[in-house]
């Protein structure tokens, strides 16, 4: 049987233990937002990687560093895999807050506000 391997965590997991307010909602946006943009930030790299190892494939004077090409493929897909671990892992964390558990008081307040 084959175990997960795990980065041992230096500081303990977040727990949310007071009502969620508006302004903590919005900061949660934001920051599903920003985590949306460096995702794309990083598969914008990986192509303009992708396109300059196909011009350096494509010129013939430049055969000599062929090699180069095929290096920028390399890490354009690591770029893509490392966006996307970046990615999903921050989206699960920020998900604990989104829950049904800690959004009930945010929204138990905006109906009595609008009342």
């Amino acid at each position: 049987m084959m175990r997960k391997l795990r980065m041992p965590k230096i500081v303990p997991d977040y727990k949310n233990r007071e009502k969620i307010i508006l302004r903590d909602f919005l900061a949660l946006e934001r920051t599903t937002l920003a985590n949306e943009r460096t995702l794309f930030a990083y598969i914008r790299t990986s192509l303009y990687l992708i396109l300059g190892g196909i011009a350096f494939l494509k010129m013939e004077s430049l055969q000599t560093i062929q090699w180069l090409a095929y290096l920028s493929f390399g890490i354009s897909f690591l770029m893509i895999v490392y966006g996307l671990i970046r990615y999903f892992k921050l989206k699960r964390k920020l998900q604990k807050f989104y829950d049904e558990d800690s959004m009930k008081p945010f929204e138990e307040e905006q109906k009595e506000e609008g009342e």
